[in-house]
């Protein structure tokens, strides 16, 4: 069983458009704050906060190497999260399949 805090942090993590650039960019190898901030033209302070909730999300490990500090991708496959979405796309399609048989049974009784 999945567990929702873990879930709630990686959907809030995702759920901003400026993370998920990080991640992408992480994906060709680390990257320190600065060079983060500079990319997205942000302030250190403001690259930070992002990170943050990436690395509380398993998402992003950093790393200080003398006074900078580097960001690389953690190591949450995502595969619970996407087993969730699995499941509930299972559930919504058994539903609509549901509600088509319904339908055609019901379309003649008019």
């Amino acid at each position: 069983m999945v567990q929702y805090s873990s879930l709630d942090a990686t959907f809030a993590a995702l759920s901003d458009p400026t993370r998920r650039g990080i991640l992408q960019d992480l994906r060709a190898g680390p990257a320190s704050i600065s060079d983060l901030a500079a990319r997205y033209r942000m302030t250190p302070t403001g690259i930070t906060k992002h990170v943050r909730l990436l690395e509380e999300a398993g998402l992003v490990v950093t790393e200080k190497k003398g006074r900078v500090r580097y960001c690389r991708l953690g190591t949450n496959p995502l595969e619970r999260e996407a087993d969730w979405i699995r499941n509930h796309q299972q559930m919504i399609e058994g539903r609509m399949d549901r509600l088509a048989e319904f339908l055609d049974r019901t379309k003649g009784t008019s």
